[in-house]
């Protein structure tokens, strides 16, 4: 990854006037509803925090307000398992872009039960499943390790939303089952989708993602911490991932305006990096067709638009 000299820039100046843009989006896009308690948050909320590898950070609007992480997390359970099993995470899930929908089941059935890549549900649970399979007391273990890269102790899980999660969450329980049947799941189901609605459920605002984020920024080691939790040749690995499977079958169309490896949630998060830079984080709730923030996107077009820096 290219080393960025940092620039001279105002990087707050740039925030609020991002902020102010994408406020006439705010009133577009559709919270998701899907999973009842998701639909509670406020779609005029929009934050953005960015966190640069030389400690500077920079925040506008609601980026210190909690929101529910979901799919987001999924890069971190995908750290887990990959830091665990190295190369061989590789031979349970792909590493291509799916061209489908996030939790499409047609494809998984085509494909013999093993996943096109990490971030799309069935392959998450799978990632989920390498984890359950090699560690004890898996979700606090997952929980302490978001909050050491985060920096915060105070993360937690929204039980409200776990619960909402476990009570309409039966595609991912059938994905989980499907994938059982060809024996790409080896720990319990039930285990299983209890740690991947645990760390999809937890609570977090775009400061702790965006602190979290850091060491896919810097070859794999926390500049907060100076821990290195990936090899530089993972954390090159996981960031093509981001670019080209981050924002599922939208991917292409996020990598054309954004420019950068990025993963979105449902919660309505966006998060992504810089290598060599920054990482950034940021929160709208209402979502576009494809499942990603619709301000978030266009935010971070803004953000490498006007300063000039993407990976391209």
């Amino acid at each position: 990854m290219i080393e960025h000299d940092l620039p001279l820039h105002n990087w707050q100046n740039t925030l609020e006037e991002i902020s102010n843009e994408i406020r006439p989006l705010l009133s577009k896009g559709k919270v998701a509803d899907y999973i009842p308690e998701l639909g509670t948050a406020d779609k005029q909320a929009f934050g953005i925090s960015i966190s640069l590898i030389n400690g500077s950070e920079y925040y506008v609007g609601d980026a210190l307000t909690n929101f529910s992480v979901q799919s987001i997390s999924k890069v971190f359970s995908l750290t887990k398992a990959f830091s665990i099993l190295k190369d061989d995470l590789w031979k349970r899930v792909g590493k291509e872009p799916s061209g489908n929908p996030f939790n499409s089941l047609v494809q998984l059935e085509n494909e013999n039960g093993k996943p096109r890549n990490p971030f799309i549900n069935a392959g998450a649970i799978v990632v989920a499943d390498c984890v359950v399979s090699n560690t004890e007391d898996s979700l606090n273990l997952i929980i302490d390790y978001i909050r050491e890269l985060a920096g915060n102790k105070n993360i937690q899980l929204n039980q409200a939303m776990l619960q909402s999660e476990k009570s309409f969450g039966h595609r991912n329980a059938a994905l989980a089952h499907f994938m059982k049947s060809y024996g790409n799941i080896e720990s319990d189901v039930d285990e299983v989708l209890d740690f991947y609605f645990g760390h999809c459920s937890l609570s977090m605002n775009c400061q702790d993602i965006s602190r979290a984020f850091l060491y896919l920024a810097n070859h794999g080691v926390h500049p907060r911490n100076n821990r290195r939790y990936l090899s530089a040749s993972q954390a090159k690995r996981i960031n093509s991932l981001l670019l080209t499977c981050g924002t599922y079958d939208a991917a292409g169309d996020f990598a054309f305006r954004v420019g950068l490896p990025g993963k979105s949630g449902v919660g309505g998060g966006i998060a992504a990096i810089i290598p060599g830079l920054l990482s950034i984080c940021i929160w709208s709730p209402g979502l576009d067709k494809y499942g990603n923030s619709l301000a978030g996107v266009k935010a971070l077009e803004l953000f490498t638009t006007k300063t000039g820096i993407s990976i391209f």
